[in-house]
C-alpha cells in the first residue's frame, strides 16, 4: 500500500529537478520507517539482533519493500490455500462420518491431500527462509558484503605478516651483526694477539687468554639469546609454560606468572602467545622502567587471553615496529591486540587468541 500510494503520489514530482529531490527524501523518509517496523518485527518474533551501527543505503531499502512486498502477497496466498485445504479437509471428515464416501475416493482425496499439504509447508519455509536472507540483508551486511570485509582482512593482515616477518628478518641481522658479529671479532682479535705474545710475554698470554674465554662464554649467550628469538627450542619440547619460565629468567626484572591452561593449545597459537609475552617483556625491561612485571595467560572458552602488565612509566606508542609485529602476528590468527599505555603507567598489553 505504501508503494502504490506514496509512489504514485511522489511520481508526478519527480521528473521536476527541483521538486525531486524532496520528493525522494519523504518516499525514503517513510521506507525507513516501515523498514524500522520491520526490524522491531524480526526481534520480537524471531529473536534477530544486527549491527545497530550499519545503516543500509535508500536504494536497498526501496528493495527490501518491494521484495517484501511481493513476497508478503505470495505468503497470503499459500496461507489462504492452507485455510481452504483445512476446511477441505473438515468436508472430507464430515462426508466419511455420514458414510458418503468410499474407500477408493478417500484414499485419493488423502494423497492428493497430503501432497498438497506437503507444498503448502514447504512454501512457507521457504518464504520464511527468504524473509530471514532479506531482513538480514537490509538491516545487517549481506553476504557479500562479509565476504568482501573478510576478503580485505585478509589481505590487510597477509601484507602485515609479510611486514612482520621482513622487519623480523632485520632485527635478526642487525643482532648478528651488531652484537655477535662485533664479539666474534674481539675473540679474534685476542686470540690473534696471545699468539704474537706466546714468546715474548707469557704471562700476558694468560691474561688474554682469560679474557678471550670470557669473550666467548659471551659470544654463546648472545647467540643463545638471538636463537630464542626466533623461535624457542623449549616450545616444542617443554611446551608453553616451560618457555615462558625461560622469559622470566632471562628478564632483568622480576616477573610474576600466572598461568591458568589446563589443555593442549594449537601450536600456532602457543607460538604467538610466546612472542606477544617475550616482545613485552623486552619492551617493559629497555623502556619502561619498570619494577614488576605481571604476566597471565587464561582460557576463555576458546579465547586464550594474555595479559602483561607493567609499573612502568608507559607511553608506548601502539605504532612501533615491535607492536606492530606482534599486532600482525595476532591478527593472522584472527585475534585481538589492545594495547593501555596512559603516560605515567601503567602499560596493560592484551592478546585475545582464538584457539579453534
Amino acid at each position: 500500500m505504501y508503494l502504490l500510494i506514496v509512489g504514485t503520489a511522489v511520481a508526478a514530482f519527480l521528473p521536476w529537478p527541483r521538486t525531486r529531490p524532496r520528493a525522494l527524501a519523504a518516499l525514503f523518509a517513510g521506507a525507513r520507517r516501515l523498514t524500522a517496523l520491520d526490524r522491531v518485527r524480526r526481534f520480537v518474533f524471531f529473536g534477530d539482533r544486527f549491527p545497530e551501527h550499519y545503516k543500509a543505503s535508500d536504494q536497498k531499502i526501496l528493495r527490501y519493500l518491494a521484495v517484501r512486498s511481493y513476497t508478503g502477497v505470495l505468503c497470503g496466498v499459500v496461507i489462504g490455500l492452507l485455510g481452504v485445504g483445512v476446511i477441505l479437509a473438515v468436508v472430507l471428515a464430515v462426508r466419511l462420518l455420514q458414510g458418503h464416501l468410499d474407500l477408493q475416493e478417500l484414499l485419493s482425496q488423502a494423497l492428493l491431500g497430503g501432497v498438497l499439504l506437503f507444498l503448502d509447508v514447504q512454501g512457507i519455509y521457504s518464504l520464511a527462509a527468504l524473509d530471514a536472507r532479506l531482513a538480514r540483508e537490509c538491516f545487517g551486511p549481506s553476504e557479500g558484503e562479509l565476504l568482501r570485509l573478510r576478503i580485505d582482512e585478509l589481505a590487510t593482515s597477509r601484507a602485515a605478516v609479510v611486514e612482520a616477518v621482513d622487519a623480523e628478518r632485520r632485527r635478526i641481522e642487525r643482532d648478528l651483526h651488531d652484537g655477535v658479529q662485533q664479539r666474534l671479532v674481539a675473540l679474534a682479535m685476542l686470540l690473534g694477539r696471545a699468539r704474537r705474545s706466546r714468546s715474548r710475554n707469557p704471562e700476558h698470554v694468560d691474561a688474554l687468554l682469560h679474557q678471550a674465554h670470557q669473550e666467548s662464554q659471551e659470544v654463546i649467550t648472545e647467540l643463545r639469546e638471538a636463537a630464542w628469538r626466533v623461535y624457542p627450542s623449549a616450545l616444542d619440547s617443554l611446551g608453553l609454560k616451560e618457555a615462558l619460565g625461560g622469559v622470566s629468567e632471562r628478564c632483568s626484572i622480576p616477573i610474576r606468572m600466572d598461568f591458568q591452561v589446563d589443555r593442549t593449545l594449537p601450536q600456532a597459537v602457543e607460538t604467538a602467545a610466546y612472542f606477544v609475552v617475550s616482545e613485552s617483556v623486552t619492551n617493559a625491561a629497555k623502556h619502561s622502567g619498570a619494577t614488576a612485571i605481571s604476566v597471565r595467560l587464561a582460557l576463555h572458552g576458546a579465547v586464550l587471553v594474555v595479559r602483561i602488565q607493567d609499573n612502568g612509566t608507559g607511553g608506548a606508542e601502539p605504532a612501533g615496529s615491535g607492536l606492530t609485529g606482534l599486532r600482525s602476528r595476532v591478527g593472522a590468527l584472527d585475534g585481538l591486540l589492545h594495547i593501555d599505555s596512559p603516560l605515567g603507567g601503567p602499560t596493560t598489553i592484551t592478546a585475545e587468541l582464538p584457539c579453534a
